[in-house]
């Protein structure tokens, strides 16, 4: 389908003043060129500049048959016929024909002329290139300048070259001293007289590069653009892409020569329709082989297939014989802004042709897509690609159709486009045709940037005739037309136009006057987006284009005539293009407007953002449907609760927040629970908002999510008995799975993972006041379900100023219910360190700043607690209870003292990390000392734990044994307790402790060996009879075993 707007695309015309009727046009590098119908001689106009002068004129060696212009290189490239023959030849420096009586310089393919010619400065060269076969078709690649020559079944490739004026020119005067020494000054002399500016002048070459054979079809019409090779015949369209690798490889199997089939001339062939993309292009059967002939060229080329399409007949329903077939075969290629100004890869490479009714555009890179079908009203003769329009010609008008490029290059330059952040409209939007301008008898069109050359040829007859037909089609009812133009004053009947488009800008401010008529008609129309989005794209273009433009420094006509330095062009294209910003800004706003209540309602969303417009702006561009006055849109819904969603550090005005919550309580009441808990909305009128929520309760019912928002709002009152009140309704585990629902009540911010963006609310406040235990518990579930990271939950406790108790009961609490190592790992560390931390400080001298003893209040576990239900703290070993009672220092320290004893006992706590800390505690006290014992006896040092528990506090000796001393360890008993405990008796008789350890001792040991065994042991000091009772024990167990 095809829309029609009556848009004006044209800003004015002029015509060129040609003498003779002319036969060829095509335009290039500000030029129009322009030959004498049978006339051997080229006329080159400037079509930037008022009234289109004359540049310069030039003579052809033969009749021209076709031309084209390459903007790389500025250089004409034409098929000639002469004497019943075919030649290719190109014109470089063709500029330098303003005074007509410049020499020219005629050389062939590869030989570069030397010697006086060169010297002499520069000047026009005719280059001709042979063939073997007869050339068909040309076309010039816009991209790297390189030369497509189509023959009857052959293609041929020549790469442009380079080669600089004033090495060339000193690779000639060698030569000639070589052969004529004599000459040496005056070659000097002649050197002399060249300018600096003339020896930098680059000449320029072609090398021929390969060959394509297609056997078995005909062409007539090529194009060639980075690499891309598109071919067309009278019903098909091949597109292939041609690679070239530095590496030396053999050729695939697209590039062995495959023979034509055999004659069919007996056969009647008849076209089906079909169309191949990407891969599945190489099942076209067309076989396609490669030559390469290019001497210096090493490089390998492998072929791709990329398109292929076929017509079948009835396609060209209603045409003649003579207009059965394809044509406007166009590759075109689209940098993006972000690319570098030195890159030759186009980011797209677009693939056009038309049939008499209807055309077509493919994408080609990134995969092969069909975006467009041009579906015309007339028969259209010729068509032109651009960045922002198609333009075509029928017999007696100029249409414009919209195209879909700039969609498929804003995917390709931003990854964030079909997010929620940016948008743009589809690739595969539904074109649409602009004001027709009509004309009589136009033959062809080019374009070059704005401005749009026609060729007409036409009589009186003619024109009276075209006029009649107009009226009898009555085309003016489908079509806005303009006034028809006639012949020119002159009487002849033909003439060449040159027709400019409008600005961007312009054409763009009148699309938006023209979608002005749906929006008061009706805003919801389908045609209100689809023009808005047609705008939006053309916008698009034009930023690509200026940057191209930026790039483009090839236009050597274009800038000679302007009078402006490099820096002030840049100035006027910074403007252009804040201007071209700024429009699209506003029409980013004008779309999120109109998908606010059309379907596709998600993409307001991205559209608003694009626009840059405030929350408040939005708000007062969006109004009630007038149908029903208490729902709004469900697009600007939906950008309402992603703006609410966002952790931004801006809130709403009162007056704002308080739109957006009677908005939501007329719209979706469900959200308003999420909609207070948003960042934006702390400045609400808690009294407003209370009632709006009591209401929801009324109808909804009561739920706990409602239930804590209101007690917030109560909160915000400063009533806090109502507060209280209601956090008493529902059990605290309801209310942790709320806080889970909407962990925004709590926390604002936190997005970015860093912690300049948490923000505590009021209600984390009161609550670390008056139900710690639930602000705890609501912090790990936070932080199970992956709402908060560690480090945030962290600084949220130090913004409570609570980081030495409730942070380190929220650490405890962690380690209950965290099953991820490295968390608790971490944790177990920090724990550790803050235990250390208050046996340190409490064993100084006490601290009497109030704010500290508040922050050092009752922790919510104590150490049994954590024992009885945290597998990490373990059970105290029985011997520590000898070397730390009770009752010996405060409630605090002893606390601090069995937490970390435990972590100590527990399974869980690595000994290598806390041993640094733990250097802080010295071993003078008892406590202390078991802390460095326990650390001593988890790193397998028993043989030293028991001299050093022996020293200090033996009474807990046989209590350590006991417990430690047991299975792999229990050959200590009587390898080392049992010796240490002679030894110390046998040196402190006296000492009931020692002994009594010893009776001990000496009874595990009698249990666990045998008799021969025990009496090894037994001392030879005289001291045997105190071991005889224990001997005998011994023995009578073995007899009984």
């Amino acid at each position: 389908m095809v829309h029609v707007y009556n848009c004006h695309p044209f800003s004015s015309q002029q015509i060129v003043q040609v003498e003779q009727e002319p036969g060829l046009v095509c335009c290039g590098g500000g030029a129009l060129f322009v030959v004498a119908t049978g006339g051997c001689k080229v006329e080159a106009y400037s079509v930037v500049q008022e009234g289109c002068p004359l540049i310069c004129r030039f003579a052809t060696m033969g009749s021209v048959r076709k031309i084209q212009h390459s903007k790389i290189g500025d250089y004409l490239v034409t098929i000639e016929e002469k004497n019943s023959a075919t030649y290719l030849r190109a014109y470089t420096n063709w500029r330098y024909q303003a005074e007509e009586k410049a020499r020219v310089g005629v050389r062939l393919l590869g030989h570069l002329l030397r010697g006086a010619s060169v010297r002499g400065g520069v000047q026009m060269e005719i280059i001709e290139i042979p063939l073997s076969e007869c050339p068909v078709a040309v076309a010039c690649c816009s991209v790297t300048g390189d030369l497509l020559v189509g023959c009857e079944n052959t293609l041929v490739l020549f790469t442009l070259r380079r080669q600089n004026q004033q090495s060339l020119q000193s690779q000639s005067q060698q030569i000639v001293q070589s052969t004529w020494p004599n000459t040496q000054q005056s070659s000097s002399q002649s050197q002399g007289q060249t300018s600096s500016s003339n020896q930098n002048i680059s000449i320029l070459d072609f090398e021929r590069s390969v060959i394509l054979h297609l056997p078995i079809i005909k062409l007539k019409q090529v194009s060639l653009c980075a690499g891309y090779v598109a071919v067309r015949t009278e019903l098909e369209v091949l597109v292939l892409k041609l690679d070239a690798s530095a590496e030396s490889q053999a050729l695939d199997e697209s590039s062995e020569t495959i023979e034509p089939p055999e004659d069919q001339a007996d056969f009647l062939v008849v076209s089906i329709h079909q169309e191949l993309l990407g891969d599945r292009a190489k099942y076209c059967e067309i076989p396609v082989s490669i030559e390469k002939t290019g001497l210096e060229d090493r490089r390998q080329y492998t072929l791709t297939y990329v398109l292929f399409r076929r017509f079948s007949p009835e396609y060209f329903q209603g045409c003649s014989e003579d207009e059965t077939h394809l044509h406007s075969l166009q590759l075109y290629p689209l940098f993006t802004s972000n690319q570098s100004e030195t890159l030759e890869e186009p980011a797209c490479v677009f693939c056009f042709f038309s049939l008499p009714t209807v055309g077509y555009l493919y994408s080609l890179k990134g995969g092969v897509e069909l975006l467009s079908t041009y579906q015309y009203p007339e028969k259209v003769l010729e068509a032109v690609l651009t960045d922002h329009l198609l333009h075509v010609i029928t017999k007696n008008a100029l249409q414009c159709f919209t195209v879909r490029l700039a969609a498929v290059a804003a995917r390709i330059e931003d990854p964030y486009i079909d997010t929620t952040m940016k948008a743009c409209p589809p690739s595969n939007l539904e074109v649409c045709a602009l004001r027709m301008q009509l004309f009589i008898g136009l033959r062809s069109v080019c374009v070059y940037r704005r401005h749009v050359i026609l060729l007409s040829t036409a009589d009186a007859e003619t024109s009276m005739e075209t006029e009649r037909s107009a009226q009898r089609r009555g085309l003016s009812r489908k079509w806005a037309l303009s006034s028809s133009k006639g012949i020119s004053a002159s009487g002849h009947g033909w003439n060449i136009y040159v027709v400019d488009t409008v600005s961007p800008l312009t054409l763009y401010q009148e699309m938006v006057e023209y979608s002005q008529r749906y929006a008061e008609s009706n805003p919801q129309a389908q045609s209100l987006r689809h023009l808005l989005s047609e705008a939006h794209l053309l916008l698009r273009a034009s930023l690509l284009q200026n940057s191209e433009q930026l790039r483009d420094s090839e236009d050597y006509l274009v800038v000679s005539l302007q009078r402006d330095g490099p820096a002030e062009r840049q100035t006027v294209a910074q403007t252009d293009t804040r201007e071209l910003e700024e429009a699209l800004r506003q029409n980013c706003a004008q779309l999120g407007d109109c998908f606010s209540s059309q379907k596709d309602c998600h993409l307001a969303l991205p559209y608003y953002r694009m626009s840059g417009l405030p929350v408040t702006e939005v708000i007062a561009r969006n109004r009630p449907f007038p149908c029903s006055p208490h729902s709004y849109g469900p697009g600007f819904l939906f950008y309402l609760k992603h703006y609410l969603l966002e952790e931004t550090e801006q809130s709403l005005s009162q007056e704002a927040a308080d739109k957006v919550i009677d908005i939501f309580s007329q719209s979706e009441p469900s959200q308003l629970v999420s909609v207070c808990a948003s960042p934006p909305m702390t400045n609400i009128s808690p009294a407003q908002t209370l009632r709006i929520l009591q209401n929801l309760e009324d109808t909804a019912g009561v739920s706990v999510p409602l239930t804590i928002t209101m007690a917030t709002m109560m909160l915000l009152m400063d009533d806090l008995p109502q507060y209280t009140q209601l956090m008493e309704r529902h059990a605290e585990m309801l209310l942790v799975y709320s806080f889970i629902e909407e962990p925004r009540m709590l926390v604002h911010g936190g997005i970015r993972g860093q912690q300049t963006h948490i923000r505590v609310t009021a209600l984390t406040r009161q609550l670390a006041k008056s139900h710690p235990g639930l602000l705890v518990a609501a912090m790990v579930a936070l932080h199970e379900n992956n709402k908060v990271q560690l480090e945030q939950a962290d600084h949220i406790f130090q913004e409570l100023g609570c980081e030495n108790s409730l942070e380190v009961d929220f650490w405890e609490a962690m380690l209950m219910a965290s099953s991820q190592e490295a968390v608790i790992q971490e944790l177990l560390f920090r724990v550790a360190s803050v235990y250390i931390d208050q046996l340190t400080n409490t064993h100084s001298e006490p601290h009497q700043d109030p704010a500290f003893n508040l922050s050092r209040q009752k922790p919510l576990k104590s150490a049994d607690d954590l024992i009885n239900s945290c597998s990490h703290y373990g059970a105290l070993y029985p011997w520590l209870t000898v070397l730390s009672p009770v009752l010996t220092t405060s409630f605090q320290h002893q606390e601090a003292l069995h937490k970390l004893q435990s972590l100590l006992c527990g399974p869980s706590l690595s000994v290598g990390s806390v041993m640094p800390l733990l250097e802080r505690l010295s071993e003078e006290t008892l406590w202390g000392f078991s802390l460095h014992l326990l650390c001593a006896t988890r790193r397998g040092q028993y043989g030293s734990s028991i001299e050093k528990l022996l020293d200090r506090c033996p009474q807990a000796i046989i209590a350590y044994a006991n417990h430690q001393l047991q299975d792999k360890n229990m050959v200590l008993w009587w390898q080392k307790l049992l010796p240490e405990l002679c030894n110390r008796t046998r040196a402190s008789a006296n000492n009931s402790i020692l002994l009594a350890a010893l009776k001990e001792t000496l009874v595990v040991v009698a249990m666990e060996m045998s008799p021969a065994e025990f009496l090894e042991l037994i001392p030879d000091d005289g001291t045997a009879s105190y071991f005889l009772p224990h001997l005998l024990t011994c023995s009578q167990r073995h007899l009984l075993a």
